[in-house]
């Protein structure tokens, strides 16, 4: 890793290579603005950002000869201690870009793992994060070591040749690796016991998904008066955060904020977030936040389906359980502004807010709760006049439409999910006074 001293920034330069080959969407300024914005997030001084047109890429060395000698002369006059290319680079590439250059060299996935690693605060995170690292490292060895030569194996001078240094450091991550999983695996069973303990209480879960920097923490805030970080940077939240949150007509959510999307999300990263990501599978609603101040957005959508398909959310966007925000209305010009909310007004799915000023955020939770109660069904439930906590629940956990009071009884006309309808099935089981009929 990086080690880089908050009150010391080392100075880097920025290389975005676009080739013909390249299947990123986003613009070439867009590129080398969030590149930039990466190396930032970890205290980087940028003194140097291109980006670079490739018509061919070089096995060895990634970039052309010509390049090679245009930037060694920059990366000396401002004295350059680190390259980021951003791109995914082969081991190769990168231990001769570094030997041709005289300088590290590092790529996007490593600039990622590096700026998740700084972030990352809970128990689970940590893990994560050093797992991610230890997969990512195990294939680069080989430009870590010079001394790769053959430990002698057996006794005295007469011993066959033993492991490598290169083999003996691979073992050595190969059983972190393993450890790490097993603890992980502790992680992960832990979280699906919260997980079955959050579906006995009747909370519904909420999740707040997006690019990262689209405002998910800002909007999070808002709607829940919660401090947690949120920031003009890139992975400004790496831990998910859940605050229960009421909904204007008393009912109660559980409202989840998660780490941010990006373009090329390092592989390493999503097999070791599964667990966190996990979250997303089980949520009852999913709320995509989207920066439409940016020039990028429809691509930044495009990225944010992407991983949540890898994830098995495929057709996401046609779901019922799926809304997506249009963030930061408030930097649109007027006719801007109105364009983007005539848009909204034509899909149901979509709303218009800003999660700095509260614009549309009433709406908002106005369509998180239509969503949570087009599922439900109604029901006459019939109660015991005394049965004040069986009314209590209902109130709390059902949409009560109507209440005719009779002798010795109550007849609750209510709109009910499936899962606190088995719950108070078990409730009338135990208490025959209870009765429960499907309206038509």
């Amino acid at each position: 890793m990086i080690q880089v001293e908050r009150d010391i920034q080392v100075k880097c330069a920025v290389i975005c290579p676009i080739s013909t080959a390249d299947k990123k969407s986003l613009s070439p300024q867009s590129r080398i603005t969030e590149a930039e914005g990466l190396a930032k997030a970890i205290n980087l001084q940028v003194c140097y950002k291109e980006a670079l047109n490739l018509k061919t890429i070089k096995p060895s060395l990634y970039f052309s000869r010509g390049f090679i000698e245009r930037i060694s002369p920059i990366i000396a006059e401002n004295e350059i201690e680190l390259l980021v290319i951003d791109t995914s680079l082969s081991p190769i590439q990168q231990r001769n870009l570094e030997k041709e250059l005289n300088v590290k060299v590092i790529d996007r996935t490593a600039l990622i793992l590096e700026i998740f690693g700084e972030r990352a605060q809970t128990r689970e995170g940590v893990l994560q994060v050093e797992l991610a690292h230890l997969t990512y490292q195990r294939s680069r060895l080989v430009r870590s070591w010079t001394h790769l030569e053959r430990q002698r194996g057996g006794a005295g001078f007469l011993g066959g040749p033993g492991e490598t240094q290169i083999e003996m450091d691979r073992r050595i991550i190969d059983d972190k690796i393993v450890r790490l999983k097993k603890e992980l695996e502790k992680v992960r069973k832990t979280r699906n016991i919260q997980r079955s303990a959050r579906r006995k209480v009747p909370y519904p879960i909420v999740t707040l998904v997006g690019y990262t920097n689209a405002g998910k923490s800002t909007l999070f805030n808002y709607l829940t008066s919660s401090g947690v970080m949120a920031a003009d940077m890139l992975f400004a939240t790496l831990d998910p955060t859940m605050r229960k949150l009421t909904l204007p007509s008393g009912k109660e959510i559980i409202l989840s904020d998660t780490v941010g999307f990006i373009s090329d999300l390092p592989h390493e990263l999503v097999m070791a977030f599964r667990a966190t990501l996990e979250e997303v599978l089980n949520a009852d609603i999913i709320v995509h936040i989207r920066d439409i101040f940016n020039e990028d957005t429809l691509s930044q959508r495009s990225d944010v389906l992407k991983v949540l398909e890898s994830l098995g959310l495929k057709d996401i966007e046609y779901a019922q359980n799926y809304i997506e925000v249009w963030n930061k209305a408030d930097l649109l010009n007027p006719e801007e502004h109105n364009v983007w909310e005539n848009q909204a007004l034509k899909n149901e799915n979509c709303i218009l807010l800003s999660a700095l000023s509260g614009e549309g955020c009433e709406k908002l939770l106005q369509i998180i709760e239509q969503k949570l109660t087009n599922s439900y069904l109604k029901y006459s439930i019939m109660i015991p006049n005394e049965d004040g906590k069986t009314a209590a629940w209902l109130h709390k956990n059902a949409l009560v439409e109507n209440i005719v009071t009779q002798e010795g009884c109550d007849i609750y006309k209510v709109q009910i999910s499936a899962d606190n309808l088995s719950r108070l099935a078990k409730t009338a089981g135990k208490n025959n006074r209870i009765s429960i009929r499907r309206e038509t």
